[in-house]
């Protein structure tokens, strides 16, 4: 199962494999304390994109769709997470104040697609 959570929030035993999915590290947080099983930035929406959409609501879906499209040339750096998931619970570690609006939660929906999709062929 792939969950998403905010890096302040504290480690739980449910997380199962925690990877951090930004490409800068969280202001504030110590790396000890995040327990992670990896950082991975090359997942993380790259510098144009991250800056473009600058967690603007309004930009939601163009920004997914825009995200999407780097995941899909990218599919190496998401082996990794697929990996993971193959194995039990991943946790998808991000630092924005909106819960509802960040890059975590698209790259989960992509994982659950991608995911979805290899069972089918399976």
């Amino acid at each position: 199962m792939l969950k998403v959570k905010r890096v302040y929030e504290p480690p739980d035993p449910t997380d199962g494999a925690r990877f951090l999915v930004e490409r800068l590290w969280p202001r504030g947080m110590r790396k000890e304390l995040l327990h992670l099983d990896g950082w991975l930035k090359d997942v993380a929406p790259g510098d144009p994109l991250r800056k473009w959409f600058g967690h603007d609501p309004a930009k939601w879906d163009e920004f997914k769709s825009r995200y999407f499209a780097e995941l899909a040339k990218n599919p190496k750096a998401l082996q990794s997470l697929i990996d993971a998931a193959g194995r039990g619970n991943v946790t998808l570690l991000y630092s924005a104040h909106d819960t509802m609006h960040n890059n975590a939660l698209v790259l989960k929906e992509y994982l659950e697609e991608r995911l979805a999709e290899q069972s089918e062929e399976a």
